[in-house]
């Protein structure tokens, strides 16, 4: 079992939740997608909270390329581990 994870950084919710969705979709992933708010200390607007979508790619079956991709479809981008 490998533990690779892949985390997409996304400007906001509702991109997250979209791309999540896509995710499985587009890639046939196994586990759902965990989605979760990033937001600098002590910050609590929204409007300065970075959404990420959190992949485990146990098959290793996911590139890094199409992800980011995929990730800049919705003016986003993947994190390098």
């Amino acid at each position: 079992m490998s533990n690779v994870r892949h985390v997409l950084v996304l400007p906001d919710r509702d991109a997250a939740e979209e791309a999540a969705q896509a995710l499985g979709e587009r890639f046939g992933t196994d586990e759902e997608p965990r989605i979760l708010r990033d937001a600098l200390a002590g910050e609590d607007d929204a409007e300065d909270a970075q959404w990420l979508v959190l992949l485990h790619d146990e098959r290793e079956a996911l590139y890094p390329g199409e992800l980011d991709a995929f990730a800049g479809e919705w003016e986003g981008w993947r994190e390098e581990p």
